[in-house]
């Protein structure tokens, strides 16, 4: 097995790989072993048709394509894996010479990591964010609570008022004609959430049960379905019930109920001081955002556009796992937006290049300032990863191959890098 690479322009490589002859009529071999059964001639049983009968009677290159996959699939891992350029794109895959008796040789032209040329990291100017936690903010979360903590009271002896949630059955129109998606039945909606459309919500105000009535409202023009952005409808409405949200009373039975406190200031002094955390962890990332933006803009580099497509593919990858979670396959929610995945890797590429922006400048603060993870903390990242992943230290250990160990290893560095900027910027 050898491997040659070739730099070429824009932080682009060849890689040629050559698989000794032997080897490669060894693969041609191991296919014919498993579709020998496919093929049936006269005069032989199935399956016990000669290899060389095989390929005297469909030509000598019958099974060169799958022994070529088979091959490609497994030294192409080995030798990047070995490679000292450090790969950052999907391989376009080229065949150079493949002949039975003869040495299988393959191209593979890639992306490279591209060198960053980055400006002064120390003492980065950006403006100062307040980390300070209001009254407003804690009695926000305090009423979120609340809210979770309410009960449903079915009322019908009045008409339905905002923050009610009531049940109705819809249909939606537009020129007379029903439109896709337009129709609910025993739809539960809370009034002035906002979650419909235009004044959609505020004409039901004032309806009482059984009532039968028409919505009208226009689709904002950015709308996700096109067909109806901009458009005006008319939904004809059923109000089927209303439910009044009872809010329980903000006092020290309340904060006894929600919390392991026994008074209510307490519990409002607790809740600052979650905030409090949450927000110096939030206004942090801010910091850290702000400053790499900031060196990435004064960077020289020059990123190949193989890589920016893989970090592409690789968002959109992440989002459609999200939707999976969500119980969304990326199809149907293509279809709700009525867009493509050439859209969205379109609309994805400024994060994809952000992204890998961030990466080289970290690595370039890391390589600077000598920055690397200690066994302390490469075991404290074992033992936070054991414990999410509900396993035992020991037995992740075992499972973590030298790869994804530097891949860790450079984790650690970068946040420390991240955290290394932020200590030595100035806030004005």
């Amino acid at each position: 097995m050898s491997l040659s690479v070739e730099k070429l322009e824009g932080n682009m490589a060849k890689l040629t790989i050559e698989v000794p002859a032997e080897e490669f009529t060894k693969e041609i071999t191991a296919v014919y072993n498993k579709q020998k059964s496919k093929f049936a001639v006269p005069g032989f049983r199935k399956g016990k048709v000669p290899q060389a009968y095989i390929e005297k009677m469909y030509g000598p290159a019958v099974f060169y394509e799958d022994a070529a996959n088979n091959l490609i699939n497994k030294y192409y891992p080995m030798e990047i894996e070995a490679c000292e350029e450090e790969i950052t794109s999907n391989p376009e895959i080229d065949v150079e010479q493949i002949e039975k008796g003869k040495p299988f040789i393959f191209t593979a032209v890639v992306a490279i990591k591209p060198e960053i040329k980055i400006g002064n990291y120390k003492g980065v100017e950006i403006e100062k964010i307040d980390a300070e936690v209001t009254e407003d903010e804690v009695m926000a979360e305090i009423l979120k609570t609340q809210k979770e903590n309410s009960r449903s009271i079915s009322v019908d002896d009045r008409a339905a008022q905002l923050d009610d949630e009531v049940m109705i059955n819809f249909d939606g129109y537009i020129d007379d004609v029903a439109f896709d998606g337009g129709k609910g039945e025993n739809y539960k909606l809370t009034l002035g959430s906002h979650s419909f459309i235009d004044t959609f919500e505020d004409q039901i105000v004032g309806k009482n049960i059984g009532d039968k009535f028409d919505v009208n409202v226009t689709f904002p023009e950015d709308y996700h379905a096109a067909e109806l952005a901009g458009k005006p409808a008319v939904f004809k409405v059923e109000l089927l019930a209303i439910n009044a949200i009872e809010l329980p009373e903000l006092d020290d039975e309340f904060a006894e109920e929600v919390s392991s406190f026994d008074t209510f200031a307490e519990y409002k002094e607790d809740v600052k001081k979650v905030l409090e955390v949450k927000k110096e962890k939030d206004v942090t990332r801010q910091k850290q955002s702000k400053i790499v933006e900031k060196i990435a803009e004064s960077a020289e580099v020059e990123i190949p556009e193989a890589m920016i497509k893989y970090n592409q593919e690789k968002i959109f990858d992440e989002f459609a796992q999200n939707m999976m979670y969500q119980g969304l396959n990326m199809d149907q929610y293509l279809k709700i937006t009525n867009s493509s995945k050439e859209d969205m890797l379109e609309r994805v590429k400024p994060d994809a290049i952000a992204r890998i922006k961030t990466g080289l400048v970290l690595d370039a603060v890391v390589e600077a300032e000598g920055i690397t993870a200690t066994d302390a903390e490469v075991e404290e990242e074992i033992q936070d990863m054991a414990s999410s992943y509900q396993m035992e230290p020991d037995k992740l250990k075992e499972l973590i191959g030298d790869r994804e160990m530097d891949s860790l290893k450079r984790d650690i560095a970068a946040r420390k890098a991240l955290d290394f900027l932020v200590e030595n910027c100035k806030e004005v």
